[in-house]
């Protein structure tokens, strides 16, 4: 049975890969921070499951700002393949904790490198990286070779991860490898991101649970894709025999305003009579243009998305008008 380790095990798309490597006969296990409540996680269905916790699924506390604890649980776990998902993933946010970012995203990412090369038996590295690290790019799409150029905190923490898994792959002959993420999203993502905000919103309005919408730059463009296709790249690219970089995107770009109006027709709203600007949600760098070519991931993993930008948001909104509903 192949062992495999996931950093931000609770997270979106910790919560999908699990269920994957689960189905594809893996034995998981996870490193959880102190912090993390598994009572309120979207692994809830697989914590109390007795026939899964403590038997394929194991849940490790640990931390990549210490080492020496994550040392034991790389060495317990003894994982065949590990992905790396962990860190501070908010980029509005990281305007704000700026320092907190990169030592989560950045330094963590180093840390656990280091710790990788001392092992005798090294494990297989998925890095999930960002576009954010393509910030302001010259050309468009981008693709593996596009020149860094990060115009936020996050941007800058994810540039310095992603360089250094290709100087470990290069330096230390480490099976590491860097998956370029495009902006996903799903029926799991946190409150905090705008799609899952508008989405909620819009249900909310809906059943009478809210009266309307803050918003900042709704002309905002993003390659938007869903979480469980993107997961399913990361496990791709631990199958092949080389570790090389692949960028996951769709090559579509939809704004904020597009997830805006599929969002509140779901919901048989008229969005005009609803959302309001809100200056103080307006970043102070928003990247341009950030749409990905996933042309190498296509050609060498067989992957390609499958879900439509329109499906996602929609099936994001009924998930909101069900979950509401409940709590009524």
């Amino acid at each position: 049975m192949p062992r495999a380790l996931i950093t931000g095990i609770t997270g979106q798309d910790g919560s999908y890969l699990t269920e994957l490597l689960l189905g594809k006969g893996y034995e998981v296990h996870g490193a959880v921070r102190r912090t993390s409540n598994l009572d309120r996680s979207r692994l809830q269905h697989l914590y109390h499951d007795p026939a899964m916790y403590g038997k394929r699924l194991f849940l490790h506390y640990a931390d990549l700002d210490d080492a020496t604890t994550f040392r034991r649980v790389l060495v317990k776990a003894a994982p065949d393949e590990l992905y790396h998902l962990a860190g501070q993933s908010h980029v509005g946010l990281s305007f704000e904790i700026p320092e907190s970012t990169c030592d989560m995203t950045a330094m963590g990412t180093l840390r656990l490198l280091e710790l990788i090369r001392d092992l005798p038996q090294r494990p297989k590295l998925f890095h999930a990286s960002s576009s954010e690290i393509f910030g302001r790019p010259v050309q468009s799409p981008q693709d593996e070779s596009t020149p860094l150029a990060p115009v936020n905190p996050y941007g800058c923490a994810k540039a310095f991860a992603t360089q250094m898994v290709a100087v470990y792959r290069q330096s230390y002959g480490l099976f590491a490898v860097n998956g370029i993420m495009y902006n996903h999203e799903s029926p799991r993502r946190g409150e905090n991101f705008v799609t899952r905000k508008i989405c909620r919103a819009a249900a909310a309005i809906r059943l009478g649970q809210q009266k309307d919408l803050p918003l900042g730059d709704t002309s905002a463009q993003r390659d938007w894709g869903d979480a469980r296709d993107y997961v399913r790249g990361m496990w791709l690219t631990l199958q092949q025999g080389q570790a090389e970089d692949f960028i996951f995107a769709t090559g579509h770009l939809h704004s904020v305003q597009d997830v805006v109006e599929t969002a509140f027709t779901t919901v048989g709203l008229d969005w005009r009579n609803f959302v309001k600007q809100d200056a103080r949600l307006l970043r102070p760098a928003e990247p341009m243009r950030l749409v990905g070519n996933a042309g190498k991931a296509k050609r060498l993993l067989a992957w390609e998305p499958q879900t439509t930008f329109r499906a996602l948001i929609e099936e994001m909104t009924h998930a909101e008008l069900s979950a509401l509903s409940e709590t009524k």
